[in-house]
Parts: C-alpha cells; structure tokens; sequence
C-alpha cells in the first residue's frame, strides 16, 4: 500500500518534539485530519487548502479559531502554515445528532455565547456570511460547471428569495454557520465548538435553524433551542423565520454538497449520496413548512 503524502509533511512539521505516532481521523467531508502523538502530548493536524467555490479562506479560518480559542470556545491552535492547523487535542466525545436533539437547550446557550463573545476577539477585515447570497453564488458554480442538478435551479432559486423575504431582522453576531453535529464536543463539563470555515458576521437565526435541521430537531426541540439561544420567548413572526431559515440551512447543504461533486475530493467522502441525503431532508422540511404556512410559488 502507498503511503499518504501528507505523512511526510507532518513528519517535517517543527511542532512536534521526539518520536511521533500518527493515524487518520474520519468524518471530514471537506478536509483531512490526522491524530499525531508525541512526547507533549496528543494534537490534530488538519489539512485544507482554500476554495473560493464554497468561499473558504484558510488564513481567516486559522484566524477564526485563534479568536474561538481565547474566547474559550476551541481548542488552541498550536502551529499553523499555509494549508496546515495543528490544535491541541481535547479528550471529548464528538456528539451526533441525538446527542444535539438531547441538548437542545445546552447548546441554544453555547450558540447565544458565542454570537455575543467572538467579535471581541475576531481581527481583520469582517467576513459577511448571508445563506441567500451563498445560495445564489452555488447556484452560479452550478450552472457554470454543468451540475447533474442544474434543471432544479430556478425552482431553488424562487424557493430562495421566498424564505429570505419572511426572514425577521435579527442583530448581526458572529456566526459559526456550520453547526453539524460532529462539530460539537463535550468532554463531560463543557461544550466545545471546531471547525471554523465558514464562520463570519451573521444573522443568529443561520447557527440556530443549522444546528436545528443538521440534527433533525422535532418542533419542541426546535423550539427549545431557539429560546435559549435567542435568550427570550420567540413570537411567532420570528418562529415561521426559523422554519424558513431550517430549509434555506437544507438547500444550502444540498447545493454545498452539488459544488462538491464538481470540485472536491475528500478521502472517503460520498458526495452524491450526501447530496441526495440533504435533498430528501429539504423535502420534508418544505413539506412541513407548506403545510404550516402554505405553498410558495415556487
């Protein structure tokens, strides 16, 4: 069997003291991450370069987890160089999407948190992260690179507008904006938070309806978990924004997963069934929503 390349990168790497015992970790979709012991201790090397596709810039993301960290919300970052982060290891369970549905109101917390702590600590120039706009920039990618899927545009695209026309204004906080389940760990005191491409200036209700329909949230969770992350008891203007917001959160995964077809090529990443996961997830949050409120034109 050929070894990985990226062995002998981290091999070469000047933060790690004495001999060094290295093995993968799963689950990325996008990245790819190793576990590395030495004589310090435990620590992750995560390997990314940038995509301006999916509008992720490594030097704003190593800056984003720096931020995360002093804020107490990750891990801290050890070494960094253009494609590489090394962070410290946390002994934590990586949490699923039940272990999310059963911590609806823990993690409604964590995310009024952080909304409200990371601007303290974010540098540089601010990075605007809008659902809508990402949508319609994929839709863009799509068309342009000829996706299997590019017949579903326009509807998606009306779908779009629709659901980002009953949005209700909400303040600007920084957002995470990429709430998956794995992306939380709890190491059985505290909940930590990874992964920060995607983080930027946002509306709140993006990391809430996320994290909501990433785990497949019933309405009562749902609910819980935008109390405690708004602070307050939601009217239900703000309520039919978050069941917007949840299939803009699916239709953005779906399309985030489309553009990956085309471009990405993570090891042991599935794309198309990735895709055609989101898409019956959007279906059923659609139905859901048109049932609640009513068929949109498109």
């Amino acid at each position: 069997m050929t070894e990985s390349p990226s062995l002998d990168r981290i091999r070469a790497l000047p933060c790690f003291s004495g001999v060094i015992d290295i093995e993968p970790l799963t689950g990325g979709l996008s990245n790819e991450s190793w576990l590395v012991r030495d004589a310090s201790g435990r620590h992750v090397v995560r390997f990314g370069q940038d995509y301006p596709f999916h509008h992720v810039n490594r030097q704003r993301e190593v800056m984003t987890a720096r931020a995360a960290h002093e804020a107490g919300f990750a891990p801290r970052v050890e070494y960094s160089e253009p494609g590489i982060m090394v962070s410290a290891f946390i002994q934590a369970r990586t949490f699923d999407a039940a272990d999310v549905r059963a911590n609806a109101q823990r993690i409604g917390r964590l995310i009024r948190d952080f909304h409200a702590s990371m601007p303290h600590h974010v540098e540089g120039a601010g990075f605007m992260f809008w659902v809508f706009h990402v949508i319609r920039d994929y839709a863009r990618t799509l068309a342009k690179g000829g996706s299997r899927m590019a017949d579903r545009l326009p509807g998606w695209l009306e779908l779009s507008d629709h659901l980002e026309a009953v949005q209700s204004p909400l303040p600007i906080v920084f957002g995470h904006n990429d709430l998956l389940p794995a992306n939380f760990l709890d190491d059985g005191h505290k909940l930590w938070l990874i992964d920060f491409e995607y983080a930027g200036f946002s509306t709140a209700m993006f990391d809430i309806a996320g994290a909501a329909s990433n785990a497949g949230m019933n309405e009562d969770e749902a609910h819980a978990l935008l109390e405690a992350a708004l602070g307050s008891r939601p009217d239900a203007t703000v309520i039919r924004s978050m069941h917007a917001m949840q299939c803009a959160s699916l239709l953005r995964e779906t399309m985030w997963s489309l553009v990956s077809e085309l471009y990405l090529d993570a090891p042991g990443a599935d794309y198309q069934t990735y895709t055609a996961e989101n898409l019956a997830r959007l279906d059923a949050a659609l139905d859901q929503y048109h049932s609640t409120y009513g068929k949109t034109s498109s």
